[in-house]
């Protein structure tokens, strides 16, 4: 036995320990949860049974959580907060507490309805960070990393994919996913099909420079790299890993002076914002990112559009 079902079980009967356990096993081998994932909603569970030991003064029984009130909850949270916690963190600790509740009620093991008579915590939206236009353009240039000691094939390589993302606005996953058939040689074509969330594919725009580049990385990459497989490899001529992509960034933050924000995925930020405040459709850039709803896209409007106008007085800068 873990010193942690240890600790819970000082606060929750038998019963309801057992019920925690089926819980588990059902997120990890029904939901296909990751087990860092399993073991967060454990430990958000058990704090919350732990609370409610100390709060009613007794050991919590699947009759105590069906008799809990809305203040019972609201109490919960105020002592989370109390110790420091942000509201990102306890949303997540009642999405636990929610999940395991709607578990118990399924199995015919009560209906703890104060979890849902109580509204969860609202979570600021934070605005997207975007690059500069003259950084983003400059993640391309292979002389910023003269210096270290890399195949010229994997510089152009990390040039493509940088030049990629920031070019057409994609997740890293849907990069680095592209099959070799789906890029067009330059001037054979200026769109790609790829595969984004959900396993839904989109048809998005590839400049000319991009297209180019990726080019230049294919003409020097010592691999084969036939139709059917991916177009960008790793060092061993395996998949690239997105590690690899980040490390690179990170080097690259370095040489240009930007923030930790700027990530792979704040490419795809600057992608939008920058069209944005170019005056772009907020639905065509919907569609472009591959947002499965409008809500999602409309984060970007609340970036000071005049303020973004005085950084980018052009279109697109690659355009």
């Amino acid at each position: 036995m873990s010193s942690d079902e240890s600790d819970t079980l000082q606060f929750a009967s038998a019963e309801a320990m057992t019920e925690l356990r089926r819980w588990l096993v059902h997120l990890g081998a029904e939901r296909r949860m990751s087990p860092k994932t399993v073991e967060a909603y454990e430990r958000d569970v058990r704090q919350f049974l732990g609370f409610l030991t100390g709060h009613g003064g007794e050991q919590v029984t699947l009759q105590a959580l069906a008799d809990l009130e809305p203040r019972d909850v609201r109490a919960f949270m105020a002592a989370r907060r109390s110790g420091g916690i942000g509201s990102r963190s306890l949303m997540r600790s009642l999405a636990g507490a929610r999940s395991f509740a709607r578990f118990l009620e399924r199995n015919g093991k009560g209906r703890v309805g104060a979890l849902s008579a109580v509204r969860a915590p609202k979570v600021p939206k934070t605005l997207p960070k975007p690059i500069d236009v003259a950084s983003a353009k400059r993640l391309a240039d292979v002389g910023l990393r003269a210096g270290e000691e890399r195949e010229p094939w994997v510089l152009a390589r990390d040039a493509a994919v940088l030049a990629l993302l920031y070019g057409s606005g994609l997740r890293i996953s849907e990069a680095l996913g592209l099959m070799r058939e789906a890029v067009p040689a330059p001037g054979k074509g200026d769109a790609i099909t790829v595969t984004g969330k959900g396993n839904k594919t989109r048809m998005v725009p590839v400049l000319r420079q991009v297209l180019e580049l990726i080019d230049e990385y294919v003409a020097l990459c010592p691999y084969d790299l036939p139709d059917q497989g991916p177009i960008f490899v790793g060092a061993k001529g395996g998949p690239l890993s997105p590690r690899i992509v980040q490390l690179v960034m990170a080097r690259l933050r370095g040489a240009l002076g930007l923030a930790e924000t700027a990530t792979p995925h704040a490419l795809r930020h600057s992608f939008a914002t920058h069209l944005l405040a170019r005056g772009g459709d907020l639905r065509a850039i919907q569609e472009l990112l591959g947002h499965a709803s409008l809500s999602t896209t409309q984060i970007y409007t609340a970036v000071d559009t005049e303020q973004l106008l005085n950084v980018y007085r052009s279109a697109h800068p690659r355009a």
